[in-house]
């Protein structure tokens, strides 16, 4: 079961989805296609090594999405961020202090090994 933090930034991650989806011009028609991509960061934050304590993925030294899901992921959230604020206020200034927070130190089991 995911924590509060957890599910926060489950849920900022499919409204910005959906949001660029629906509106944005250079979007695919393929819903299945941002389904998948959706699953797919769920995933992600499941398995994140941080838990609850994670920064913001921009800000995080372990990059767990594959090379082209993050850049469609950094396109999704330069289009969809600014709008965000207009539609989901209180989800959009949650993730901009969360982006704020210190980057909490790798855990020992996955630091490398000397």
């Amino acid at each position: 079961m995911s924590g509060k933090r957890i599910t926060r930034e489950k849920l900022t991650i499919r409204k910005m989805i959906y949001l660029y989806q629906r509106a944005c011009p250079q979007a695919q028609e393929d819903a299945a296609y941002y389904q998948a991509l959706n699953a797919y960061a769920d995933k992600r934050l499941d398995k994140c090594v941080f838990g609850e304590e994670k920064p913001a993925c921009k800000q995080c030294p372990v990059h767990c999405y594959q090379p082209a899901k993050r850049e469609e992921m950094k396109q999704i959230m330069r289009w969809a961020g600014p709008r965000m604020l207009w539609r989901h206020p209180v989800l959009t200034i949650r993730h901009l202090i969360d982006d704020r927070r210190p980057v909490p130190e790798l855990p020992e089991k996955y630091r490398p090994k000397k």
